[in-house]
């Protein structure tokens, strides 16, 4: 094995990435697949090409936590322009309609965002990854067909204005995973009665994982992986014996009193083995994480 080889196959944990516009998330991983030759890599929640910010990557034994990884909440900053909608909801698209002058006030826009905040209905914007009859969404919309998207149930906890130089606009929101944020933004401009899309959108938190870890893929080195040892650190732990490690890497279940439904299952040397459901003086293993370098 050379020494490339051998770097990918102890790296196991996550990169928190500040993913460059222009970029898809799928690019992002492929960069990093082929900086640290590692076969098993996937992020954590797409961001459009158009989008910058927090993109958690997972690579090695660590894609198989993905799973268990708080996803939520999500938060954002970014602008938008009002006066015209697009058929992407963003910049990239091409104008829908007429441009319609903008006249809205401070006041009326921050209460049109109230009203677009809790659990909502959210439709997907027809250039998406969505999939309707196994198809996804955008290809269908390159045909000019037109596609009735299913609405999908979303939470918007805080959707507010930071600021207002007609026709733009720049906001903060914090929502759930799986919210459109161009469609959040379109839904806004038809409420304002004149259009609007998405210009700009900087991802800075994506659950745990927040902007001041991330790091530019020009920047990334081993040294900037998260270990997986460090992940899910607010779960209990269950330190094991040599005996029950092997119980655990076989997928039997071990006596403990630790309370919470999950914990981590850690060896004598700190290293994390297992994720096991809690119950009833049970620790269940169920995912066995084996062979783990430490760190």
């Amino acid at each position: 094995m050379t020494p490339h080889e051998k770097l990918g196959a102890r790296m196991n944990g996550i990169f928190i990435i500040d993913k460059p516009e222009g970029m898809t998330s799928h690019d992002v991983v492929h960069r990093i697949r082929k900086i640290f030759n590692i076969a098993k890599a996937g992020h954590l929640g797409t961001l459009d090409p158009l989008a910058t910010g927090v993109l958690p990557v997972c690579v090695g034994k660590a894609t198989r936590l993905a799973q268990f990884l708080p996803s939520s909440p999500k938060e954002y900053t970014g602008e938008i322009r009002f006066g015209f909608s697009t058929n992407t909801y963003d910049r990239e698209g091409f104008q829908a309609g007429p441009e319609v002058p903008f006249d809205g006030a401070k006041d009326d826009i921050r209460r049109m965002m109230q009203s677009l905040t809790g659990v909502l209905d959210q439709v997907p914007p027809p250039f998406s990854a969505k999939k309707i009859a196994g198809v996804r969404s955008y290809k269908l919309a390159r045909t000019n067909r037109t596609i009735e998207m299913a609405p999908v149930k979303v939470e918007i906890q805080q959707f507010e204005l930071l600021s207002l130089d007609p026709p733009f606009a720049k906001f903060i929101v914090v929502c759930s995973a799986g919210t459109y944020v161009r469609s959040l933004v379109h839904d806004l401009g038809r409420k304002a009665g004149c259009g609007a899309h998405l210009t700009a959108l900087r991802r800075t938190r994506s659950g745990e994982f927040r902007i001041e870890d991330a790091i530019g893929l020009d920047r990334i080195t081993e040294a900037k992986l998260i270990s997986i040892n460090r992940l899910l650190s607010s779960w209990p732990s269950i330190e094991v014996s040599e005996s029950d490690e092997s119980r655990v890497a076989h997928g039997n279940r071990i006596r403990s009193a630790c309370a919470g439904d999950f914990a981590r299952i850690l060896n004598k040397r700190g290293q994390f083995i297992a994720v096991a459901s809690v119950e009833s003086g049970w620790a269940r293993p169920r995912l066995v994480l084996t062979s783990i370098n430490s760190e």
